[in-house]
């Protein structure tokens, strides 16, 4: 028969309480003897029911539970001491990067004004020259990165005016194609021997006309 699960909750019954405790008590100083010897383990078990009643077990025969709760209490100490001790230094490592990193930013600091011009009167001739080179090799950089920008804006001022002579050019042979054709784009005069032949001919139909107005005598009028 399979038996239930126990509920895992405080016997209200007294009776059944106390029978519960001895049975579990059992057991329990049981499986502490049978791991001390099959595992050849130091085991200390220390039990008060309610009433305060003491009931202990030692799998040592050396050494009592007091001698084995002693070297639990040693061991105890030692793991504290050891934590505290590896705090402690990892706090001084902590606090000498911390002090490192301050150093670094404070010569950080002061090569950044060496390098703007201030700070320079303490400065030795070794010194300077090393400023002086540093300066050099930046201000090399600097004009490097220059002239090649400069480079790839004419390209690209290359290429657009490339772009444009094309277009400039497709544009002067459809002009010259529509020429032929007879037909005169917007904003475009016509040959200037073809106007001199028209402006000629206005001023022959002019004195044509002048001179058929004024021949013969003029008319008398009857009074």
């Amino acid at each position: 028969m399979v038996r239930g699960k126990t509920q895992m909750k405080r016997i209200e019954n007294e009776t059944s309480r106390q029978v519960t405790f001895s049975k579990r008590r059992n057991g329990l100083l049981k499986k502490a003897f049978e791991l001390s010897v099959l595992c050849d383990a130091e085991v200390a078990l220390i039990i008060f029911s309610t009433r305060g009643k003491l009931y202990e077990f030692s799998s040592s025969r050396c050494f009592s539970v007091n001698k084995i709760v002693e070297r639990y209490q040693r061991k105890v100490k030692d793991l504290h001491s050891l934590n505290t001790k590896q705090i402690q230094e990892n706090t001084q490592v902590k606090e000498g990067d911390d002090i490192n990193i301050t150093k670094k930013l404070e010569q950080l600091e002061v090569s950044k004004r060496k390098l703007l011009g201030d700070g320079l009167d303490s400065c030795p001739i070794e010194e300077l020259q090393q400023i002086e080179n540093q300066l050099e090799r930046s201000l090399t950089k600097v004009r490097a990165r220059k002239n090649q920008l400069f480079r790839e804006q004419i390209e690209k001022l290359k290429e657009q005016e490339k772009c444009l002579l094309e277009e400039n050019r497709k544009l002067k042979e459809k002009q010259r194609s529509l020429s032929k054709q007879g037909v005169l784009l917007v904003g475009e005069r016509r040959p200037a021997v073809e106007e001199e032949e028209e402006e000629e001919e206005e001023e022959e139909e002019v004195v044509e006309t002048e001179l058929e107005l004024f021949i013969g005598l003029p008319e008398r009028r009857m009074p």
